[in-house]
């Protein structure tokens, strides 16, 4: 398995072969960055490709569904704008949807985090500050980061909110043990839509549309007039697909919010 612990030990078991190596039969010791670089590599991809689980088991899909489901899912909000434009497709659809909201947005606009709950949405922390350096914070600051956000949706909702998403999808091992010792629940996405980038529309659509299968999660970000577009098209596609968007909580049978 591709994960951080086992090619830890197969870097140091590449090191103590070619140490033992030089010893038998004199090679360089310049192969020792063979590993390092093998490591290196590795390392740098789990920590940006949050899909591979390298350091954290999160979930990205539940293909094994026998419900045509998938979980349409949404970043960095409440906005002020946006969110409820996207609430309102979502109620004209029937469709159900979760929000990892960013702990400092929620605290500026708690009403609308009242509102995604009481429409039958679930919500998740999406960290408190989302800072672009997330990647690169301690153990420490990582966990009261997060705490912080904890504390911003339980004051509002009155919820132990148990789902996290990390910003930018990014992990390391501190991220890892931050999330394991608050006993959160981690989620990714099996449909990425890049829509904070993207400058059309149907371009976005026609790349979520395309190959979606039930049990699939779609990330997607409650932010721009683009994405508002974006899920106007693909609620239509969901309808005459006869597919359904619901919680995560309830793609996974889980519960997503301690008791």
């Amino acid at each position: 398995m591709l994960n951080f612990k086992n090619i830890n030990i197969v870097t140091v078991g590449l090191f103590l072969t070619i140490i033992f190596l030089n010893v038998q039969f004199q090679i360089s010791f310049w192969y020792l960055i063979l590993p390092l670089i093998f490591w290196i590599g590795l390392t740098s991809l789990g920590s940006f490709n949050f899909e591979l689980n390298y350091f954290l088991k999160a979930k990205h899909h539940n293909h094994s569904t026998d419900k045509n489901n998938i979980a349409l899912t949404f970043d960095d909000g409440p906005h002020p704008e946006f969110t409820p434009k996207v609430l309102d497709l979502l109620k004209s659809a029937n469709a159900k949807a979760s929000f990892f909201l960013i702990g400092k947005n929620a605290e500026s606009y708690p009403e609308l985090v009242k509102q995604i709950i009481a429409e039958g949405h679930v919500i998740g922390s999406h960290s408190y500050a989302h800072t672009n350096n997330y990647g690169f914070l301690s153990r420490n600051k990582v966990t009261k980061d997060i705490m912080k956000s904890q504390k911003v949706l339980f004051d509002i909702t009155k919820k132990n909110v148990q789902f996290f998403r990390s910003p930018f999808g990014v992990t390391n091992p501190n991220i890892a043990r931050a999330v394991k010792n608050l006993s959160l629940k981690t989620f990714g996405w099996s449909v990425r839509s890049y829509d904070t980038v993207a400058k059309n529309s149907e371009g976005v659509f026609k790349k979520i549309s395309t190959n979606l299968k039930k049990g699939d999660i779609v990330l997607l970000h409650d932010t721009s007039e683009l994405t508002v577009e974006i899920l106007e098209k693909l609620l239509e596609h969901l309808k005459t697909k006869n597919m359904n968007s619901v919680t995560l909580s309830t793609l996974f049978i889980i519960d997503s919010y301690e008791a």
